[in-house]
């Protein structure tokens, strides 16, 4: 017999943005359930020393912070579904949608946090050192890196603005692109090559992250130069990958409007174009892109999901 759930709030998502959506509208009195997804906790959970999320003196840890928000949550109410959903029917209310053990869930709001991850290159030590040198986000990780040679992977706005965020801390930035031009906007580029701690490698390509030491670290890269295929080394404290980010909307592909697979949302709002559907966080944000910003929208989206219910209730009552 297939499970089902009904609920006057779903949740998909389980990083800062859903969660906080939970703690408001557990309060709220909605009984949220969330489905967690393939990576319960989100992108945090895959971070290490976190220090700059406002509230705690000392460096904490991506998994701790993540597990006291879902605590917070389960504490004041929340429900939480270890699941992902495949399929998804928006066409009326209650919306329908269907995990991947075949549960059935029926909700009469529907909060989308299924955030963005970052792409990755790919090349050999690269997964193994993430969090030891190699990282994906230059605001979130820059901080660690002062006074320390590192490198920008990638070509377009990410990667420029990126590598000028880092001269903030480092005095040795080094961008490395596979191609002889940028594709980033031209007044990031007037910005990049007129810096004068920024040097930029052209038609090289990441062969390899090598590391090093005990414990092990990022200490260079192996490259390769894309045109005469001459292979280099250059040591450097930190790689950051900027090559872009892929939100998780798959699902709501041809359902909701998007741009570059962000969902659209209201200007000031987490409201999509169907009402009764919210975006929050990453899955919406494609310039911030910040645990603390996507908390602050799953926060929006709980107080909008609210508004949108009691509206609903009111116009039901009146139409009976």
């Amino acid at each position: 017999m297939t499970a089902t759930h009904s609920t006057r709030m779903l949740i998909l998502g389980s990083g800062p943005a859903g969660l906080s959506a939970a703690i408001y509208g557990a309060r709220a009195g909605l009984a949220p359930i969330v489905v967690q997804g393939m990576q319960p906790g989100g992108q945090l959970t895959i971070t290490t020393d976190v220090e700059n999320y406002p509230g705690f003196r000392d460096v904490i840890q991506g998994p701790w912070l993540m597990e006291q928000m879902q605590a917070q949550a389960e504490h004041v109410g929340a429900q939480m579904m270890y699941d992902q959903i495949v399929d998804v029917d928006l066409s009326e209310r209650p919306f329908r949608l269907k995990g991947d053990s075949g549960t059935l869930y029926y909700a009469d709001s529907l909060v989308i946090a299924t955030g963005a991850q970052a792409k990755w290159l790919g090349a050999e030590g690269e997964q193994l050192l993430q969090g030891k040198g190699v990282s994906a986000c230059a605001t979130c990780d820059g901080f660690f890196y002062r006074g320390k040679k590192v490198v920008v992977i990638g070509g377009g706005n990410t990667a420029v603005e990126e590598a000028l965020y880092l001269t903030n801390h480092s005095q040795d930035v080094t961008l490395i692109h596979r191609r002889d031009s940028l594709r980033a906007e031209k007044i990031l580029q007037q910005r990049l090559f007129a810096h004068p701690n920024i040097k930029v490698l052209w038609n090289q390509a990441i062969e390899r992250f090598v590391g090093g030491g005990n414990p092990e670290g990022l200490v260079g890269v192996d490259l390769i130069d894309t045109v005469t295929g001459h292979k280099s080394h250059i040591e450097t404290d930190g790689a950051f990958v900027a090559i872009g980010h892929q939100p998780a909307t798959e699902l709501f592909a041809d359902k909701l409007p998007m741009d570059e697979g962000y969902l659209l949302v209201e200007k000031g709002t987490t409201k999509t174009a169907i009402p009764g559907v919210f975006a929050a966080g990453d899955v919406s944000d494609k310039v911030y892109r910040q645990a603390v910003t996507a908390a602050g929208m799953g926060c929006m989206a709980a107080l909008d999901v609210e508004k949108f219910l009691a509206e609903a209730d009111f116009e039901a009552v009146a139409a009976e």
